[in-house]
């Protein structure tokens, strides 16, 4: 899924599940090299034009450069009391140990 920064643009329209996963795939078929690559993602997706699929593979390059510039935080995970002994699972150790800031 995508961030918020998708949502709050809302040029490319709501994207459901499949058709996320028919992007997915339809870009590790036609890479950057592939002549009319955004035509042929587009006719992969269905639905789509290939101004509307290159939209929002752009908006996903920015979020990842969102992420991995350290801009979207990693969310603070709490036990909510799922284990029955009050301890921490190795992931929630894991999370708690990681400090971006």
């Amino acid at each position: 899924m995508a961030s918020s920064s998708m949502s709050s643009r809302g040029s490319c329209g709501s994207w459901t599940a499949k058709e996320n996963k028919a992007f997915e795939r339809a870009l590790a078929v036609y890479d950057k090299d592939t002549p009319d690559r955004w035509h042929n993602v587009a006719r992969a997706v269905g639905g789509k034009t290939a101004a509307e699929v290159k939209s929002y593979y752009e908006l996903l390059e920015k979020d990842v450069e969102h992420i991995e510039s350290g801009q979207v935080p990693i969310p603070n995970y709490r036990n909510t009391g799922g284990s029955s002994n009050g301890s921490m699972s190795d992931e929630q150790k894991r999370m708690k140990n990681l400090k971006l800031y």
